[in-house]
């Protein structure tokens, strides 16, 4: 009953403090909040909190503040919790396909709402700031500008403020560790779209923002001097152009004909993000990059504590080799590591590249398998044929390869296991697609849970005879019972057929599959080189608080060190700078000495972040694991000519797609009574789009209004998009 009211307390502080920063948001432009606010910087800057305590406090704490609640709120979860049974509820029916279009992907409700709050935000704040603008126009001093000239140069100043707007979001949705999407459930390879709208956003306003400035000053002649001005306070230009350089080369990396094609280009492109944000800070000053500064500071530590964790080597247990040019890497983890179905884990191996990482589907189920981690990689490019090339001359060749080393940093996942909330199952996948399904039937087919669903399909389309051997890791599952749940599969092969006297089942094709399997790991490599995964929710709340701490303590510090204050003699003070015999503290010293004392303060308490991450890590390292025998580390040898079939046959269909209307209502005919289905696809962006389409049909209302069309549906179908890759 406490942990109920502790979760149910936590939940109101999450929803005050979203509720108070959007509020900020919206009434930052008013008039009302300008006044206001600059009498609060006024009144407390004389005080030893000064106004860089109180930007922080008012800009910036609020979301740093969400992520350490968020954060203890899922550490007060259960393990990998299971969510109530049933698909009516409010959650399920806003994420049902809205929009389906080849261009911008699938859009549930949410997301349409969002986006639309969104940009009737921005069409706010630049409506609000450039009336205000235009009721109190003042020519600039140094130019001479005409009217329309003025109106010209304030609108594009305004743009720029849109611009600051997406990049305070930009980079939430790319957390990893510390991301607040897992509290909605979102995962981070579906987040990572919003970061990609985001940065269109910024990119499109602040070419908005700096072309018209531009263009306003050529047509002037004041180009060549203001461009390269580094003024001791104010704007400084040419960090506004340094910004919007490198941020229109990430911008253009990242486009997918370069990205897919070019991965190493756009790898190593967006680390200029390190260059755009310092320049940012030079150009905007320190009171606008409080707003962006939350984002900043969760992202440095989120990737401070990933590179810690990354730097603790593991090594390749054993690998399978596929004739369709797949391999399965096994890896040695902590028993004490647990992880939802449909996790990954990212991916180095030095021995290819020093600085490359690469995201991959577990395959594995940490309740099945307690030491050992899978993935299963389909080598199409590069880096991956690379791994393959090696696995390959370790088997071919008469020297032993042993010991091949590589670096993981996850398993990031869902904080739920979420596809049990379903009655029964519907899944769809292509090619590497079966990977998030490998994991979530082996966690089905865990004799130690209690209830399962009642029936699961399974679609899988692959291009050649050859793919199926990709689903070898659940041989065992797929002909044998699990837990009393029906498990049917359909097979595609959509570019060969069978030849006329071919009457394989699909029983037989894997027991004949072209499998090779080297073991490359000692016993010992259980024990020395596990993966250990990330800490503990609470453990990352407090590294969260105490980073925060320390970079309010060192701002504050350094602060009233370097800029002059006056608090001490505070009337006095007053009354020389309102006679204009003094100077204000803002400019006594140049503009750019607080930004200083911004990203030193920053470089600071992140590195003590990472320390203390580091330090929980050693701790980690040197606690003592449980044992295990010799039996519990050898890996399961399956006998597939010794596997049972279940009553209900498994199909092989060829030379064509399949036909997923029809699947479904053969799926629904075998239902009894009404049920909740989940409908999950992992595959090509067409397949998403075409399961997508069909869940739409059957129930196309946002809000949970049943449609007139479909009383005599038996099932409720609730539609998730899974990813293979970023």
């Amino acid at each position: 009953m406490a942990k109920v009211l502790t979760l149910l307390v936590l939940r109101i502080l999450m929803n005050l403090l979203f509720i108070g920063w959007i509020s900020l948001w919206i009434i930052k432009p008013t008039t009302l909040w300008i006044q206001s606010w600059h009498q609060a910087e006024d009144t407390i800057k004389h005080t030893f909190f000064g106004y860089y305590g109180l930007n922080f406090a008012v800009f910036s704490f609020p979301p740093i503040a969400l992520s350490i609640i968020g954060l203890i709120y899922l550490s007060l979860l259960p393990q990998h919790h299971r969510p109530t049974r049933g698909g009516r509820s409010a959650s399920i029916t806003t994420s049902r396909p809205a929009i389906i279009n080849s261009f911008i992907g699938i859009m549930p409700c949410f997301e349409i709402i969002a986006l639309f709050l969104f940009l009737l935000f921005l069409a706010w704040t630049f409506y609000v700031r450039v009336t205000s603008d235009f009721k109190k126009l003042t020519p600039v001093k140094t130019m001479n500008f005409n009217l329309w000239q003025l109106k010209y140069f304030r609108v594009a100043t305004r743009f720029g403020l849109l611009a600051e707007a997406c990049l305070s979001l930009l980079l939430f949705p790319v957390l990893r560790g510390l991301s607040m999407f897992r509290l909605l459930n979102i995962q981070f390879a579906a987040s990572v779209k919003y970061h990609v709208w985001l940065g269109t956003g910024l990119i499109f306003f602040s070419l908005l923002h700096g072309g018209s400035t531009l263009f306003i000053w050529t047509i002037t002649h004041h180009i060549e001097e203001e461009i390269w001005k580094w003024q001791r306070t104010g704007r400084v230009y040419v960090a506004g152009l340094i910004s919007l350089v490198t941020g229109l080369l990430m911008g253009i990396t990242s486009l997918p004909q370069i990205r897919r094609k070019k991965f190493e280009v756009f790898y190593y492109t967006h680390h200029l993000y390190i260059v755009f944000l310092v320049a940012f800070l030079f150009h905007a000053g320190d009171r606008h990059f409080y707003w962006v500064l939350p984002g900043i500071f969760l992202f440095g530590l989120d990737k401070i504590l990933r590179i810690v964790q990354s730097r603790s080597e593991s090594r390749i247990l054993s690998t399978r080799l596929f004739s369709c040019k797949a391999i399965e890497l096994v890896l040695p983890k902590d028993p004490r590591l647990n992880y939802a179905p449909s996790s990954f884990i990212f991916v180095n191996i030095p021995l290819i590249s020093q600085f490359q990482w690469h995201p991959f589907s577990i395959t594995s189920s940490s309740s099945v398998d307690k030491h050992t981690l899978s993935v299963m990689i389909k080598c199409e490019g590069k880096w991956t044929n690379s791994v393959y090339n090696i696995v390959e001359e370790a088997v071919n060749s008469e020297k032993k390869i042993n010991n091949i080393t590589l670096r993981v940093e996850g398993p990031y996942g869902p904080a739920s296991v979420d596809f049990l909330r379903y009655d029964n199952l519907f899944l769809v996948a292509g090619g590497i697609g079966i990977t998030p399904f490998i994991s979530i039937l082996q966690e089905l087919a865990c004799k130690n849970r209690l209830k399962t669903t009642k029936r699961v399909q399974l679609v899988f389309a692959v291009r050649t005879f050859q793919e199926l051997n990709m689903l070898l890791p659940v041989s065992s599952i797929l002909f044998n019972p699990i837990n009393n749940s029906s498990l049917k599969l359909k097979v595609y092969v959509t570019q060969e057929k069978k030849h006329s006297n071919e009457t394989r089942t699909l029983q037989e094709f894997l027991a004949q599959s072209q499998v090779q399997s080297i073991h490359l790991g000692t016993d010992e490599d259980y024990s020395r080189f596990p993966i250990r995964g990330p800490e503990s929710f609470i453990l990352l709340a407090t590294i969260v608080l105490v980073t925060m701490l320390t970079f309010l303590g060192f701002l504050i510090g350094l602060s009233h060190f370097f800029i002059p204050s006056e608090h001490k003699n505070h009337s006095q003070s007053m009354k020389l700078a309102t006679s204009g015999a003094m100077k204000t503290d803002k400019e006594k010293v140049p503009s750019w000495v607080p930004d200083l004392v911004i990203i030193v303060s920053y470089v600071k308490a992140i590195t003590i972040g990472g320390f203390a991450g580091k330090i929980l890590q050693w701790r980690r390292q040197h606690r003592e694991a449980p044992g295990l025998s010799k039996e519990e580390v050898k890996p399961e040898e399956r006998n597939l000519t010794e596997l049972i079939l279940t009553a209900e046959e498994h199909e092989i269909h060829t030379g064509g797609r399949p036909k997923l209307e029809e699947i479904l209502l053969e799926f629904e005919k075998n239902l009894i009574g009404w049920s909740s289905v989940g409908v999950l696809v992992c595959g090509p962006e067409p397949m998403k789009e075409a399961v997508a389409s069909m869940c739409r049909q059957r129930r196309p209302q946002c809000f949970g209004v049943e449609d007139s069309g479909n009383k005599h549906m038996k099932m409720n179908l609730n539609f998730h998009s899974l990813n293979f890759n970023l």
